[in-house]
């Protein structure tokens, strides 16, 4: 509980080198897993981005911005300064026993579930999108996404040498209700 009271995202600014190393990915990757999974669908794929695969996405963020308008440094800086990166990808499943709904659900559980891993192992982490989360012609080829796949979110991790600053939360009198019998 202590942690989970405490927990914090990190700004990927600050985010740099070292980061989990495989072993230790597969760990966070394995603990993100174990996220609710109505019908056990498993509605998401992880795609692991670092070093030369980091490089590339940023250079195509770069690219797609320069014929889109977007800000470039805002698309591709997290793939530049985070030592890792996994794109979290929703892969919704045809079934009419479980809504869409609930898988995507499912796949925002594994993106928090990765983020409190990484963080609750000592690194920093945050969770993005962005817009080259929801640019299609970029997105599809670049993460090799099928035509029904979709980024949930990307998962910005690495080694935090400065505490990230508390940010005020909820005021949970205003977003609770206790309704009478």
């Amino acid at each position: 509980m202590a942690f989970l009271l405490t927990r914090r995202s990190v700004s990927v600014k600050l985010l740099c080198a070292p980061g989990p190393d495989r072993e230790t990915l597969m760990r966070l990757l394995t603990a993100a897993a174990r996220a609710p999974d109505h019908g056990k669908l498993e509605p998401w794929r992880f795609v692991v981005l670092e070093g030369v695969a980091q490089a590339r996405i940023a250079a195509s963020i770069r690219a797609r911005a320069a014929v889109t308008g977007q800000d470039a440094d805002k698309g591709a800086g997290p793939y530049e300064t985070a030592p890792v990166s996994v794109a979290v990808i929703a892969v919704p499943r045809d079934t009419r026993k479980i809504p869409r709904i609930e898988q995507t659900l499912s796949v925002g559980a594994v993106c928090l579930g990765l983020v409190n891993a990484a963080l609750a192992s000592g690194w920093g982490a945050t969770w993005l999108t962005g817009w080259p989360a929801y640019d299609t012609v970029w997105n599809g080829p670049a993460l090799r996404l099928s035509p029904d796949e979709w980024v949930a979110g990307v998962i910005h991790i690495g080694t935090c040498e400065t505490p990230p600053q508390d940010r005020p939360r909820p005021d949970l009198q205003s977003v609770t209700t206790w309704p009478e019998a």
